[in-house]
């Protein structure tokens, strides 16, 4: 099992970090300890003071492929979800200043969380505008529509199998749009599909 991510996919997003909006796909991997298994609680990483949420939609690969032209790519996906790409923005930012890999500040286990999966009725249709929101103790931080992503998933997953097989059970975060924020232990996150709840999350 791969988790794939995708940075900045919202330009909003890249501007608010003073990043360039990319001419393709930005792309980075998650080890599968990354993941926070269900009814495991999430506890602040003792190696940050400065943890920031950012909300994705989640991608669920469904089928085995590599080299996958963007036209078929709808049909390597079975369901999606809401997740949180966890960052310890004052990690990554002292290893950015030194041209250094930032697999530290995103890649320690627990750094992923993923929601309830929820099937598409029609992958076809319904990914091109998905509507999603995350609350910081029931006040709304983050508000997206995958209609605003730069590249859509699609583009995502060929651009991605032209580099790496994917294969059933892989996830991807599909990038996260502009208002990350911090948050402490005692915040609750919570993750919204539409107005469908898929995660709650206790930071400790």
């Amino acid at each position: 099992m791969k988790i794939f991510c995708v940075g900045r996919n919202y330009a909003d997003h890249a501007k608010e970090l003073g990043n360039e909006v990319p001419s393709e796909p930005v792309i980075f991997m998650k080890p599968k300890s990354a993941l926070l298994q269900p009814q495991t609680p999430f506890y602040y990483p003792n190696f940050s003071n400065e943890l920031h949420y950012e909300a994705e939609v989640v991608l669920r690969i469904s089928k085995n492929g590599r080299f996958i032209n963007e036209k078929y790519a709808h049909k390597y996906y079975n369901a999606f979800s809401l997740g949180i790409d966890f960052t310890a923005r004052d990690i990554q930012r002292d290893l950015k200043a030194q041209g250094l890999p930032w697999e530290k500040a995103k890649a320690w286990d627990n750094s992923a969380v993923i929601g309830k999966w929820l099937p598409f009725a029609d992958a076809d249709t319904t990914v091109s505008s998905i509507i999603f929101s995350l609350t910081q103790n029931e006040k709304v931080v983050q508000e997206g529509n995958t209609k605003d992503m730069l590249f859509s998933f699609s583009q995502v997953i060929a651009n991605i199998s032209q580099y790496f097989s994917i294969n059933i059970g892989d996830v991807i975060f599909t990038g996260t749009p502009a208002g990350v924020g911090e948050c402490l232990p005692g915040d609750k996150l919570e993750g919204f599909i539409a107005a469908t709840s898929v995660f709650v999350l206790d930071i400790k």
